[in-house]
């Protein structure tokens, strides 16, 4: 026969342990969809901008997607090559490049409530906005439209701004106890996750004050990576 006392405490071993946590907020569940899905589907990051965007823009991607079918069709389209016109989305991608003469530039896919632009970045323009240039920031776009035939409309940026609100998204890391182990721990952690999908600035405070130190990509618990390197109290995050 089976002891029954003993299946009682062998099933207590094994019953489940729930863990209550905290919900994702609406920026981070959309986020999510966007990685694993490819698309939104409960909302859309920028619906909350909708009439800003409209008040400070004068094209979007339907209004491109018009522009390539007149020009397939032999028609007049509404905007013409060259022209200076501004655009509003979200940073999906940047991908950086050098060019024969050693200057850089990027290649960044911009996404607006309709659908994807792509947009071209020169070296200057790069240089005074790469710290908006990090994917799920929200961008104004002023640049001229380049139209050719057999290809999509493209805008080549001639200024580049941040649209929205104006919270500066920081990882702030405290190194001034650390020592030169457990510092290059950290370095190799910010290597590791540096690279053309950066989504927040990095901040190093040492004790001769606090400096930047690039910027990386990051998900939700990315900031526990660094706090077992240096300790949760060591970690800041501000502006999320």
């Amino acid at each position: 026969m089976f002891d029954l006392n003993e299946n009682k405490e062998e099933n207590q071993k094994h019953k489940y342990i729930f863990k209550i946590c905290q919900e994702y907020s609406e920026k981070e569940l959309l986020a999510m969809e966007k990685e694993m899905l490819g698309i939104y589907i409960s909302g859309h990051p920028l619906e909350k901008l909708r009439q800003e965007i409209v008040r400070q823009t004068n094209i979007d991607t339907v209004k491109m997607k018009e522009v390539q079918e007149a020009i397939e069709n032999g028609t007049n389209p509404e905007f013409s090559d060259g022209q200076i016109v501004k655009y509003a989305g979200i940073v999906n991608s940047v991908k950086k490049k050098y060019t024969k003469k050693n200057t850089l530039m990027a290649f960044v896919t911009v996404e607006d409530l309709f659908g994807q632009a792509e947009i071209i970045v020169f070296e200057n323009t790069y240089m005074s906005a790469q710290n908006f240039l990090m994917e799920g920031q929200i961008v104004l776009i002023t640049g001229r439209l380049s139209i050719r035939e057999d290809e999509e409309p493209k805008i080549v940026a001639m200024d580049i701004k941040e649209l929205g609100e104006k919270k500066e998204k920081k990882l702030v890391l405290d190194i001034r106890e650390a020592n030169e182990e457990t510092r290059e721990k950290l370095r190799g952690a910010i290597r590791f996750f540096m690279g053309d999908r950066n989504n927040i600035k990095v901040e190093i405070i040492d004790n001769d004050g606090t400096k930047p130190s690039g910027a990386i990509f990051m998900i939700k618990d990315t900031a526990k990576q660094f706090a077992d390197i240096l300790g949760e109290d060591k970690v800041l995050l501000e502006g999320i």
